[in-house]
């Protein structure tokens, strides 16, 4: 499309160059801007342009735009809003869909805009009225209509407007009545205390009482009685008439117009299909209550203006006040309108040219205009995140029919493709521990273990009284938030189930499950040492790819391969994972383009392989839907520009992200659907409600309300006291609304629950690793609480403990010996001392050049607070004096080196030990051997050693069975 000077008009110059809403009245036929302070603001008799302008995750800007028309707005004015629409899409590259907007029967998305609704005032400007101010409180009566958008119109002041259906407003000048008709919903009413609230804010400064008021309550009730006298008291109401208005369906059959020199002549079909649209011409389709003018790219300026009126003069002349009018141009098609065809390719997306945009930017960059939104946006890389708390504790278990199997710890990041897995992840929440229970299914496992897994971690959920949340994850299309959880992951072939073995029998498939001295090739990838995998694939040459480090073996022969484009970092991941798969074995590293030849006859010769790494589906926008589930049947209804507020607890939604979904659960929603929350997220993904091809196995997340995890809460603005209130939607506005807007808790805080398996899952045991010091041994550094402050919020169940600044690690047993006899009290009074004695020596720890954990020592001089430190000091002071008591000294037997570390024979410090150490830390038991004894073993002094990068340590230690 040809653009010129001439057809774009100076008061759209620089529009839609950041994210925002920007508004314009029509006066004397051309476009005024709105200031921001009026927005949502609007007139009866104006007629109004409105550009909404997206930020995408891409760095693109998206843009809709909406004219507006005022009930009292002249023909004339509504004509020239149609057309200064089309010439503000011109000026934004011709990309922008379009909407016809009728007081009193506007979009979903154009009232999202100015949630929680817009109240049009009597008069206009550019039709001859002028703005009615009003000189003294005139008392109203309004209509509410709407679930998730709420519809509001000015009703006659009468009690003959009430009944049993609708909502409705009094608005009058020392207080706000809601009178909510008996057959009308919780959430209806719940959206409609929105209304009061925003009446409230901004036509009584926030200071006026506001009452309920419920159909068939009796008078006895005083504020009940004084609504029915602004009505001349109390009468029954009558059944509401029902107009032809509400009455009219539509049955108009979908048909397809082309637009020829201004008239629309229908297309004679026998279906539609995509290949009706012709690029050079404007066509209409009329779907009854929405009427679609699609727009060819190779249309002219003036050729849209026309098409644009033929649709109006369409609607017009079938007195069709409600119809939505939507422009949209070839290529930027919406979901809507292609699902009105019988065939639409996939394949159909134009790959548009920045052509229009850029020749617009050229002609108003000549002009003096700043042009930066109009250019293509540069996409911004974000490093993904987890979202979650990574020091948290982990148990796994491996399906067994309709059993489960405990993972040891050295187990747990170990799966196998035939397999099914479930697993229970703890971390510390904002107030209390977190859940995480997921089951992961192989691509090779059975539909048997896939059922059995699923219905075993449901009844983990239900015993922990529905808090946790719930994932379920195939192979292949793992999460971030899955693999920093798991930190090292490793898949191997085939698997150990009783399931996949029957059905490899059963079948005569060959049994591929991985031996540790059979030909297996693992390609290694992940982004650091708490994002790692290994993923067995076929030893074959085509399974290389040059993006990826990989690891051959086969018996005693250990091979690495590096592909040209690998970094040093992948360099370091595949030595990591190769002391877990082949420990204490010398690989032989190759590298692409000077392999040796026993690496190519290991995998059968050369062949072609990829280059570009593989692709995974990446988070896009986040798109909220309502959900109505039954009979099998899923109905959703899309919320836009959604926020915590849109979620009500009685229903189901669904968030879809496009690489995941989260299914969210309301608490007020009935037991029987709340079991089918999954069943729902698979028939969304099914659905792909959106055309976005979303995949049928990509993660489904099921979130309860009142324990959101951080992994969801990040897409809204969260206000975590909101989830924690009692009662129905309704109940709960209602009591901010009297509050002033503040979410009034009235509910007891929720005691940590349980883990399953009957053990307080705060306090781990063998087959629960600590994340605080697994894998690295300064991890503890970078990641979470020290060992100190995560005792005591076990022991002392302080919330705020987390706040305090984390001090350096210490090592010191924390938690009773797992397997002994403790009884409660001693366990009890044993941690805490523990916890206390290791917060004492974190305050009085000096800074060192080497992280070695010292013997815990606490003097009473150390622990005197000098005089001229601060408050904050003295309080730590004063703490730590409080705990001088306490004395930790190195056992009868036992010595010290030159630092002041206890010291153990090297024969009790191994993993094999026969006489083993028990109280010292399992992660650095190098640091308990003396000077002499380590520079024996190690061949280098102790600061020689922690120079070395984090993964040669843990070798050499590993040789040594010290690791």
């Amino acid at each position: 499309m040809s653009v010129s000077m001439r057809d774009l008009d100076p008061a759209f110059q620089g529009a839609g160059q950041k994210a925002g809403i920007e508004i314009w009245h029509i006066e004397n036929f051309r476009p005024v801007l709105v200031p921001n302070s009026l927005h949502g603001k609007f007139f009866t008799g104006d007629s109004y342009v409105v550009l909404k302008t997206t930020a995408l995750k891409s760095g693109a800007l998206r843009h809709d735009i909406h004219y507006w028309l005022g009930k009292d707005t002249s023909q004339d004015e509504a004509g020239a809003a149609a057309i200064k629409t089309v010439e503000l899409d011109a000026a934004l590259g011709g990309r922008a869909v379009q909407y016809r907007e009728v007081q009193g029967y506007e979009t979903e998305k154009f009232l999202s805009y100015f949630k929680p609704c817009i109240i049009p005032q009597a008069g206009g400007v550019s039709s001859g009225f002028k703005h009615v101010e009003a000189e003294e409180y005139v008392t109203r009566l309004y209509v509410c209509k709407g679930k998730h958008v709420v519809y509001v119109k000015e009703v006659p002041f009468a009690r003959s407007t009430l009944n049993h259906d609708d909502i409705f407003i009094l608005d009058t000048k020392s207080k706000i009545f809601q009178f909510n008709g008996s057959n009308s919903s919780i959430q209806e009413r719940a959206k409609a205390l929105e209304v009061v609230q925003y009446i409230k804010d901004t036509y009584h400064d926030g200071k006026c009482e506001v009452a309920s008021i419920e159909d068939g309550k009796l008078m006895a009730d005083a504020e009940t009685g004084e609504f029915w006298g602004f009505f001349g008291g109390f009468a029954p109401l009558p059944r509401k008439t029902a107009n032809e208005e509400d009455n009219a369906i539509d049955d108009t059959p979908t048909r397809l117009l082309r637009v020829e020199k201004g008239k629309a002549e229908p297309v004679e079909a026998d279906a539609l299909t995509r290949e009706l649209l012709d690029t050079n011409k404007c066509f209409i389709l009329d779907c009854g209550l929405e009427v679609y003018v699609w727009m060819g790219r190779n249309t002219s300026l003036d050729e849209r203006k026309t098409a644009s009126g033929a649709a109006e003069e369409l609607v017009r002349d079938h007195n069709r006040p409600k119809c939505h009018i939507i422009r949209v141009i070839e290529g930027f098609e919406t979901v809507m309108f292609r699902s009105k065809f019988d065939s639409w390719p996939q394949t159909a997306n134009v790959a548009v040219s920045e052509d229009g945009r850029g020749k617009v930017a050229a002609l108003l960059q000549r002009q003096g205009v700043n042009v930066k939104g109009l250019l293509k946006s540069t996409p911004t890389k974000e490093e993904p995140q987890p979202h979650i708390d990574c020091t948290g504790n982990l148990q796994v278990w491996r399906v067994k029919g309709q059993d489960k199997t405990l993972l040891s710890a050295s187990d747990q990041s170990k799966f196998y493709s035939g397999d099914c897995y479930i697993f229970q992840y703890s971390y510390p929440g904002e107030d209390k521990e977190e859940h995480l229970i997921g089951t992961w299914f192989g691509k090779q496992s059975v539909e048997e273990d896939q059922a059995s897994a699923v219905a075993q971690a449901s009844k983990m959920v239900e015993s922990m009284k529905f808090l946790p949340a719930q994932a379920r994850i195939y192979e292949g299309n793992e999460p971030l938030l899955f693999f920093t959880i798991f930190q090292s992951f490793i898949v191997f072939k085939g698997g150990l189930s009783d399931g996949y073995k029957k059905h490899i029998a059963a079948n005569e498939l060959p049994d591929t499950t991985y031996t540790e001295d059979g030909l297996a090739l693992f390609r290694v990838q992940g982004s650091g040492p708490e994002n790692m995998q290994a993923i067995q694939v076929e030893p074959v040459a085509s399974s290389l790819n040059s993006s990826y480090c990989y690891i051959l073996h086969k018996d005693q022969t250990v091979f690495t391969w590096a592909g040209n484009l690998t970094t040093s970092d992948d360099h370091e991941l595949v030595e990591r994972q190769l002391d877990i798969i082949k420990p204490n074995l010398q690989s032989k590293p190759q590298k692409e383009g000077s392999e040796s030849e026993q690496f190519w006859e290991l995998l059968g010769g050369k062949s072609e392989y990829p280059s570009q790494k593989i692709a995974r589906d990446a988070e896009s926008d986040p798109h909220l839907f309502s959900c109505i589930f039954g009979k099998g049947e899923l109905k959703v209804t899309e919320i836009y520009n959604f926020s915590q507020d849109d979620l009500m607890t009685e229903d189901i939604f669904i968030l879809d992200c496009h690489s995941d979904i989260f299914v969210w659960v309301g608490q007020q929603v009935d037991t029987k659907t709340k079991s089918h929350a999954l069943s729902i997220g698979e028939k969304f993904l099914e659905r792909d409600f959106l055309l976005e091809k979303l995949c049928r196995q990509a993660p489904i997340y099921i979130i309860m309300e009142g324990s959101e995890p951080p992994f969801f809460t990040r897409f809204f603005k969260w206000d975590s006291a909101k989830s924690a209130m009692l009662g129905n939607s309704f109940e709960r506005k209602l009591s901010m609304v009297k509050s002033g807007g503040k979410p009034q808790l009235d509910k007891p805080k929720r005691r940590t629950p349980v883990s399953y398996g009957g053990r307080s899952s705060s306090v781990p045991d063998k087959t629960q690793r600590s994340r605080s010091v697994s894998f690295s041994p300064d991890r503890v550094r970078v990641r979470g609480r020290s060992p100190a402050f995560n005792a005591l919020a076990a022991n002392f169940e302080n919330p705020n403990a987390r706040n305090l600044s984390t001090p350096p690690p210490v090592v010191r047993k924390l938690y009773p010996k797992s397997g002994a006899s403790v009884t409660p009290d001693s366990s009890k009074s044993e941690s805490r001392s523990a916890a206390i004695a290791a917060l004492t020596a974190s305050f009085e720890q000096r800074p060192r050049e080497t992280m070695i954990p010292r013997s815990i020592k606490v003097t009473p001089e150390a622990a005197k607070p000098k005089p001229e430190t601060d408050k904050k000091e003295n309080s730590v002071s004063g703490r730590t004096e409080a705990l001088t008591n306490i004395q930790e000294d190195v056992k009868e037997g036992e010595t010290e080196d030159e630092e002041g570390l206890p010291t153990y024979p090297y024969e009790r410090l191994k993993i094999d030990s026969a006489d083993p150490i028990t109280e010292i830390d399992v992660t650095k038991r190098e640091t308990y051997l003396s000077s002499e004894e380590f520079r024996e073993k190690f061949g280098m002094a102790k600061d020689a050693f922690y120079k070395l990068p984090k993964w040669k340590q843990n070798k050499l230690k590993m040789a040594l069975q010290l690791f």
